[in-house]
């Protein structure tokens, strides 16, 4: 009889390790499946010739993946740093790639390809570098352009203004700012135009409550004979920021050069906000952490969690017990920045202790 009940803890115990290994195994999976990069959907070509060789087509397809992610993460004055990495180098920080909508149209070879990079890999990729890449988090602003023309003390909104028209005609899939232009409402204009002689320190609250947005930026085009000056206004959570630039020689009314005036200004925008969301790669704040694993939907929405946050370099469970589970956690940042960051998805600790404990 003891020995029957031996047996049966023993089987118990077993069970009960079996599956802590088994849960340790598909969470090692996920992560590993989330921990990367992906740039989707760029098409490539190829005439489709004696010499046609797919492989190069794909490997064409490698390095302008590569360039695609990191104009996505990386500012402008970076990415000319790396811009013209091997191709050796990039394949070193792929996982895997997916070719789709292969065509042949007029003796040419289309298709479409999707290249997942290694988080990891590229990061240190990045390091070594000394180049700190940003999340590539999406923002949508308010962008408000206004034509000032200082010799007639006029202004330009909607009408004849080229900023206007043309802005959202020069767009890149690795953009991360979207842009809400205002319509052409006429109280608004009087508005503005009204405040003329105080435009620069005019907060455009009144007009930016009506598109219930709080981040705007608005573009102030000076133009003279001889130049062209754009004073941008970026404001976001109530902090301004102001932006100089200049454009010699510069007609404004030409539709080419002003598309260069947008390329640059967007440029410039996406560089702001990029450094805005730096992740400083060499702060490696190793975290300890213990979860009760009483409650699996707990844990599974709390790895989960883990995942999406980018300044988490990586986790995994160090130990468990009959009562917890222990995550041993890679952060970029600081303890603060930890726990703020994981307060906006509702999960708190208590952190007396050298290792914290989920509440």
């Amino acid at each position: 009889m003891q020995i029957k009940i031996k047996l049966l803890r023993f089987l118990r115990l077993y069970i009960y390790f079996f599956t802590i290994v088994l849960f340790i195994i598909f969470f090692s999976t996920a992560i590993l499946k989330a921990n990367s990069f992906k740039v989707s959907n760029l098409e490539i070509s190829e005439p489709f010739e004696l010499n046609f060789d797919k492989n190069k087509v794909i490997d064409r397809g490698f390095k302008l993946a590569f360039i695609n992610l990191i104009s996505m993460i990386t500012t402008s004055g970076d990415k000319k740093k790396i811009q013209n990495t091997s191709l050796k180098v990039i394949k070193g920080m792929v996982d895997s790639f997916t070719i789709s909508k292969e065509k042949f149209i007029d003796e040419t070879y289309y298709a479409n390809i999707d290249v997942v990079f290694n988080k990891k890999n590229t990061l240190f990729f990045l390091e070594k570098k000394n180049i700190f890449p940003s999340i590539p988090n999406r923002k949508t602003f308010l962008f408000i352009p206004i034509v000032i023309d200082e010799r007639k003390r006029d202004l330009l909104l909607f009408s004849n203004n080229k900023i206007f028209d043309l802005w959202s005609d020069f767009n890149e899939n690795y953009h991360l700012l979207d842009y809400i232009l205002p319509t052409e409402d006429l109280e608004d204009f009087n508005l503005i135009k009204d405040k003329f002689d105080s435009i620069e320190d005019y907060d455009f609250k009144e007009i930016s409550k009506k598109y219930f947005l709080k981040d705007i930026i608005v573009a102030l085009i000076f133009k003279n004979e001889k130049e062209v000056r754009v004073l941008s206004k970026i404001s976001i959570n109530e902090t301004i920021q102001l932006k100089n630039q200049s454009f010699d020689n510069t007609d404004i009314t030409d539709d080419d050069q002003v598309k260069q005036i947008i390329k640059q200004l967007k440029i410039m925008y996406e560089d702001y906000w990029k450094k805005l969301n730096k992740i400083n790669t060499s702060i490696k704040l190793p975290l300890l952490i213990k979860v009760k694993h009483s409650d699996n939907s707990k844990i599974s929405s709390f790895e989960d969690t883990l995942i999406k946050k980018d300044l988490v370099n990586n986790f995994l469970i160090s130990k468990f017990d009959k009562n917890y589970i222990f995550y041993r956690i890679i952060f970029n940042g600081t303890p603060t920045e930890f726990l703020k960051s994981m307060s906006y998805d509702n999960y708190f600790f208590n952190t007396d202790k050298k290792i914290w404990v989920l509440k």
